[in-house]
């Protein structure tokens, strides 16, 4: 049993750093918050001198989880507008519209 319960923390741990790395927002909080209890969970589990392995889980999960946790916290998101780019779509629908008018005119 421990030695499923560690697999799978493994497995968890592992999405959890790809997903912490990955801009994926909170989503990293799910499998690093599983990680982090079935690696507590295993610790509960081991015997002494089979701990080193659930502790180094453990410590990976919740770095992972401080990381996720700071990075929604601290870092902003900010969307800047682009003044150039909506100057170009004006000048363009512009120009658009007067070669509209021109066509027009030679149709006539």
């Amino acid at each position: 049993m421990r030695k499923l319960i560690l697999i799978i923390a493994s497995v968890f741990s592992v999405l959890g750093i790809a997903f912490t790395i990955l801009p994926l927002g909170t989503l990293a909080i799910i499998p690093t918050g599983i990680a982090l209890l079935l690696a507590f969970l295993s610790l509960k589990k081991s015997e002494e001198n089979q701990k080193k392995f659930p502790k180094f889980l453990l410590i990976i999960a919740s770095v992972c989880l401080l990381s996720v946790i700071g990075k929604e916290l601290f870092i902003k998101d900010k969307v800047a507008k682009d003044v150039t780019f909506e100057k170009t779509k004006i000048e363009n629908k512009k120009e658009d519209q007067k070669e509209l008018e021109n066509l027009d005119k030679d149709l006539e």
